[in-house]
């Protein structure tokens, strides 16, 4: 029977994406019209008009883009008992706690029972329909997928509302059939402590078929490792059929090396998705290239802020008809959720057209331009990569940040890095990155030319668990917690650095 429902759903999800690869116009003027027609009722649908909006343009017209402080007076109706009619029409029970980055403030994103099923599920449904077209002989499905998040318990902050992780909200609402297929079981991916999570995790999967995993790199790999110290085994002769791990929300870059090291499979696939608490917006396409192709019919209306916009008061975005490739853009979203014109703060370049594929370049607050440089995280991740490559180095985490000019010192970029593997030579390491880092980006170079600006980066590395550990003393361990990889001022670093006694 379980069979019987994985064959249907991958039969289904490939006939949806190639309607919307066929038609992306169409089905995301579908969509537009399918969000403003149940948007016209409710609070937020009269202050804007809805009603009299008749094109995309009045859409722009009539509602500014917004950021999450803008939304948040509706929201906290919502919280305080208007449970329907003020973002959306049908009731807002759920609500995904999101941070972004290593942050103290909690964001509190809308999750309507109608984003549930027709985004965050039919993307995991359009991930096993792309994936299995790609490997029609695979037999993952019929073992059992690893899967680590909701950092964050599910909580009732009144009757009829509930907080927690997106990730959390999606197990506490699976249906029967990925239930069945999931490890470990239900109560221990929901605990909320991290170390008791990685323990109980560790002791219930040694022992399960488990075929593939999902999760976020950085915390996946503390499991792994913690599962090959207490088995004292390595993670492909634990799990003999494992085939593939599907993972999101940071880059892989950094971690590859180690997961070939540690999982030792040259048959392994690694299949990145774009995943978020606002929604689920891109699958790897093809085995080749990790460029995603964009989810066009989840219930999202897609516009982009081209990046010479980013700091204008009043953006102007374009819908999706008007992108360029090879231009970094600002996502801009409107959702079965009642998020309406939401600028999520992520980055992306389109690399294709029919069908639109992307590749996440990172967030419009994750990134260092104190000396117009434009340095983001794609320029860094690349960079370090190669560096990586090059110095026989292996990097666990790392974050950066300016050094800005003091008397009759030029700037630098200060990175603080915790190697998994030292370089045998730390200041040709520096060397090596800062040569990438002028390949890569033009601007870079010429802020670095003759020192007049930028000097050569300053590097310090750090012990094994340094970064774990902070976020165990901030209180943000597992889930989607993620290290700021990238900072235009020096709030974490310094804030890293007195952890360290420096």
């Amino acid at each position: 029977m379980i069979k019987d429902v994985i064959r249907n759903i991958v039969k289904s999800s490939v006939k949806d994406i190639k309607r919307f690869v066929k038609n992306p116009f169409i089905v995301q003027k579908e969509v537009f019209n399918y969000l403003l027609e149940n948007g016209k009722q409710t609070m937020f649908g009269q202050e804007h008009n809805f009603g009299g909006i008749k094109s995309i343009n009045d859409f722009q017209k009539n509602v500014p883009i917004r950021n999450y402080e803008a939304l948040k007076p509706y929201i906290e109706l919502i919280i305080n008992g208007k449970q329907k009619n003020v973002l959306w029409n049908s009731p807002v029970n759920w609500f995904a706690m999101s941070s972004g980055t290593t942050n103290d403030k909690s964001k509190y994103i809308p999750v309507t029972k109608e984003s549930l099923e027709d985004c965050h599920y039919k993307g995991g449904k359009q991930m096993l329909g792309i994936y299995m077209t790609r490997y029609p002989n695979s037999n993952f499905v019929f073992g059992k997928s690893l899967v680590l998040g909701g950092s964050r318990q599910i909580n009732s902050i009144n009757p009829n509302v509930y907080t927690g992780d997106i990730s959390a909200i999606i197990v506490k609402n699976l249906p029967y059939y990925a239930q069945f297929a999931r490890v470990p079981d239900k109560k221990t991916i929901l605990l909320s402590d991290w170390e008791q999570k990685l323990n109980e995790m560790a002791q219930k999967t040694i022992n399960q078929n488990v075929t593939s995993i999902a999760g976020v790199p950085s915390w996946i790999l503390v499991l792994l490792k913690h599962i090959e110290k207490i088995s004292g085994k390595k993670i492909s002769d634990i799990w003999q059929n494992l085939e593939v791990f599907f993972h999101g929300g940071i880059s892989f870059k950094p971690y590859e090396e180690q997961y070939k090291r540690i999982i030792d499979k040259p048959d392994m696939n690694y299949w990145e998705v774009y995943n978020a608490s606002e929604g689920y917006f891109g699958i790897q396409y093809s085995k080749q290239s990790k460029d995603m192709i964009l989810l066009l019919n989840s219930g999202i209306f897609y516009e982009f802020i081209p990046q010479e916009e980013w700091n204008a008061e009043n953006p102007k975005a374009v819908p999706l008809n008007d992108v360029e490739l090879g231009k970094n853009y600002s996502i801009v979203i409107s959702t079965n959720a009642g998020l309406w014109r939401y600028q999520i703060g992520d980055t992306i370049e389109f690399t294709n057209k029919f069908p639109f594929l992307f590749k996440f370049t990172g967030r419009t607050k994750l990134f260092i331009n104190a000396f117009g440089e434009e340095l983001i995280i794609d320029n860094a991740e690349n960079a370090l990569s190669k560096t990586c490559l090059q110095t026989n180095a292996i990097i666990n985490e790392y974050t950066a940040a300016p050094v800005f000019m003091k008397n009759d010192n030029t700037g630098a970029h200060e990175w603080i890095i915790e190697f998994e593997k030292l370089p045998e030579d730390l200041e040709l390491f520096t060397k090596k990155l800062d040569e990438n880092l002028k390949s890569i980006n033009s601007d870079y170079e010429a802020k670095r030319s003759y020192n007049l600006t930028l000097r050569m980066p300053q590097i310090i590395a750090v012990e094994k668990g340094t970064f774990v550990n902070w976020l165990k003393n901030k209180n943000k361990l597992g889930g989607q917690n993620k290290v700021p990889r990238l900072s235009n001022d020096r709030k974490y670093v310094e804030e890293l650095k007195m952890f360290l006694g420096r």
